[in-house]
């Protein structure tokens, strides 16, 4: 049986009189690559950033290596306002913040590209491996850290080493071409040493040859890193080809499930979203 890496439950995000994401339940498992898709305004983000802990659910809960790291109910003006699914259900309200999740294994990437342009490719990635750093700012200061410090630049110089980065390593982020810069991005959530990777249009803006290219990439680092892939991604020929399993939203529903085959021939999606194909004659 495969283990569950990311589990959501009855996740709903309302803002004001606004159910951007409804009811929306789903699993990952273990060195799975899963598609999340559906069409623009969906919710595909908004879920994205209730499970990395950047909104608070109104209502529901996500639990990590079955660990609770997110829960709530609607509360306050909220109780008057809610208009989801399952009210009364959760009681517990937990939230860990977006650091405390990436700490416990889980790294992403955004839509718009979000590096430090005018930094380094080395210092990029450097500074995510800062993440995991012992030091404190009074030892630092002082520079006491200087081993620490050594150990994170020979383990940024492997990772660019083991991502065909190492050339690169002295260029300006914002220099690169449109596909490198992606890559990097993708380096620098690597180097938190993340268990789960979540991938938020990764393809955007990429011509077939650099989204071929990228498809080889995802499929490489799951396999060195050990990953498992959460991605949301409108490039239907890269979605096909890489997923495991694929959910779809529309309106901030979940209206259906399964292999890339099943979702490919359900009715329901491509009338939502993937578009009604002309009859044969």
């Amino acid at each position: 049986m495969s283990k569950s890496v990311l589990r959501v439950s009855d996740a709903t995000m309302q803002f004001g009189g606004v159910v951007a994401v409804d009811n929306l339940s789903l699993e990952v498992n273990q060195g799975e690559i899963v598609s999340l898709i559906g069409p623009n305004g969906a919710g595909k983000t908004t879920a994205f950033n209730v499970i990395t802990g950047v909104y608070a659910p109104t209502n529901g809960a996500i639990h990590f290596n079955d660990q609770l790291i997110t829960s709530n109910f609607p509360k306050g003006n909220m109780k008057k306002l809610y208009a989801g699914q399952n009210n009364g259900k959760y009681t517990v309200t937990m939230r860990k913040t977006p650091d405390q999740i990436t700490k416990l294994g889980v790294a992403r990437t955004f839509q718009n590209i979000r590096l430090f342009k005018e930094l380094t490719v080395f210092e990029n990635v450097l500074i995510a491996k800062h993440m995991r750093a012992k030091a404190n700012f009074l030892s630092a200061t002082l520079m006491l850290n200087r081993k620490e410090e050594r150990a994170k630049r020979e383990e940024t110089m492997q990772l660019l080493d083991i991502l065909g980065l190492r050339e690169l390593k002295d260029e300006i982020a914002s220099s690169l071409p449109y596909g490198q810069q992606r890559h990097l991005e993708i380096a620098r959530a690597l180097a938190t040493n993340p268990e789960l990777l979540l991938l938020d249009e990764p393809a955007a803006g990429m011509n077939p040859q650099e989204t071929d290219e990228l498809t080889s990439f995802i499929f490489d680092i799951r396999k060195k890193f050990n990953l498992t892939v959460f991605m949301i991604e409108h490039h239907m020929d890269l979605v096909m080809d890489i997923s495991d399993r694929i959910y779809v939203l529309d309106f901030g529903k979940l209206i259906a499930s399964g292999t890339p085959d099943e979702i490919q021939n359900n009715k329901r999606v491509i009338d939502a979203y993937l578009g009604v194909q002309d009859d044969e004659e």
